[in-house]
């Protein structure tokens, strides 16, 4: 809580200290009078204006804030309303002299303040008004800060009420058009429509009591020293990793690149693949499960994995995730898996690692050519050629690029 005088309070104090100096050389007893009346007004308002906080003691004031939608994607509208109650009579009378104020992260509000419509009732105060989300992330709003004052306008307090709410921003993503008939195969549309279960159509999760023991993976249960099962997919419905390079520094080429990694997660995961988005640094197969069409939660758990990504810190920490990620891919047990990567300019032992993820997988990837030196665009272009050799259908992209045209010539560059 902050305790100030209004300018109206200054100057009561500030006269009734002058009247008291008069007063003691004058030995004017009226002007002594006067003088500690004006200060005993000011150090009254303080003591009541204090003690009717509405933060603390038993007529508290409740605050509950709604925003939706909450999450919601980068560039969106956020309405917010937050609810002021009073719990009694007491309360009632402290919520009456309030004024309000909302607080938000810059990323919501654009450094301006809010601009809120005010409704009161007798006992419940509605703040309205609404945010944009500019960026993925995490967001706060509130809490709120009320300002009081006396009767007499002669002291006011700050405080603070309510806890504040956080937003969850995703990414802006873009629908990018349907990939089935460019990357499955012939015979996986062969298989399409059957139910048979099989390494080639499942993905692996934790054993849970009650599970068939004849969908157990033995030789995944085995490297991993805990039961693992298959989670039946429609056959010929590749499991599909997104795989994400991403850039050093934050800004715009971060923004993209998160941007149409979950633009493509999601493509595959409405063309009915099972999905997870991999980038470098949470590479564990059990903590990136695969998701699938059928769950209604699978399109928000895809996007909730992408708020929180960060540049990496150097180009060495960048090329040990990324080698960690290759290897990861290289070693998974579901034969003929679909990976699409995003990368970046990567060094031998990242091109060397990525080689070998074709050996077992359909891979294609988009490589950001438009590196910041010149020797960062040409690693790019070392990258891009050595996946073409391994056998990845890869392109060159720049940041900003339209992701539907990126997307569609990475699907080109295989016909």
């Amino acid at each position: 809580m902050r305790l100030r005088p209004t300018p109206r309070g200054w100057a009561l104090g500030i006269t009734g200290l002058v009247l008291l100096g008069l007063g003691a050389g004058l030995e004017s007893l009226d002007l002594l009078r006067i003088a500690a009346l004006a200060l005993l007004c000011v150090g009254g308002a303080a003591t009541m204006v204090a003690w009717r906080d509405p933060a603390r003691g038993r007529n508290r004031i409740d605050v509950t804030r709604v925003a939706a939608p909450n999450p919601v994607h980068a560039g969106s509208v956020v309405g917010v309303d937050v609810h002021i109650r009073a719990r009694d009579a007491g309360s009632r009378t402290r919520l009456a002299g309030l004024r309000f104020a909302e607080q938000a992260a810059t990323e919501l509000s654009a450094g301006r303040p809010l601009k809120a419509k005010v409704t009161r009732e007798r006992a419940h105060v509605t703040v309205s008004y609404t945010v944009e989300a500019a960026r993925r992330g995490r967001w706060p709003i509130g809490p709120l800060v009320v300002t009081r004052t006396d009767v007499f306008a002669t002291m006011a307090t700050t405080t603070t009420l309510g806890d504040d709410a956080e937003i969850r921003v995703w990414p802006a993503v873009r629908t990018l058009p349907a990939p089935t008939d460019v990357l499955v195969g012939e015979p996986d549309r062969v298989a399409l429509g059957a139910r048979s279960p099989s390494t080639d159509d499942a993905s692996l999760r934790d054993y849970r009591e009650g599970d068939d023991l004849r969908r157990v993976h033995w030789s995944s249960s085995a490297r991993r020293g805990a039961l693992m099962v298959r989670s039946d997919e429609r056959a010929g419905m590749r499991p599909v990793s997104v795989l994400m390079d991403l850039p050093l520094r934050g800004g715009h080429a971060m923004e993209w690149t998160v941007s149409t990694a979950a633009s493509m997660a999601l493509a595959m995961l409405d063309a009915g693949h099972p999905v997870r988005i991999l980038d470098g640094g949470h590479v564990s197969g059990l903590t990136t499960p695969f998701l699938h069409a059928r769950t209604d939660s699978a399109r928000s758990a895809l996007l909730d994995r992408t708020i929180d990504l960060e540049p990496t810190r150097s180009a060495a920490q960048a090329e040990h995730q990324l080698v960690a990620a290759a290897h990861m891919l290289d070693s998974t047990e579901a034969g003929g898996e679909i990976v699409l990567a995003l990368l970046g300019g990567t060094g031998t032992a990242g091109r060397e690692a990525l080689a070998h993820v074709a050996d077992t997988a359909q891979c294609w990837a988009m490589v950001r050519t438009d590196g910041g030196t010149p020797s960062q665009s040409r690693e790019a272009e070392h990258t891009l050629h050595a996946l073409r050799r391994a056998g990845w259908r890869a392109v060159g992209v720049t940041s900003g690029e339209d992701q539907v045209d990126a997307w569609l010539r990475m699907l080109g560059d295989a016909r």
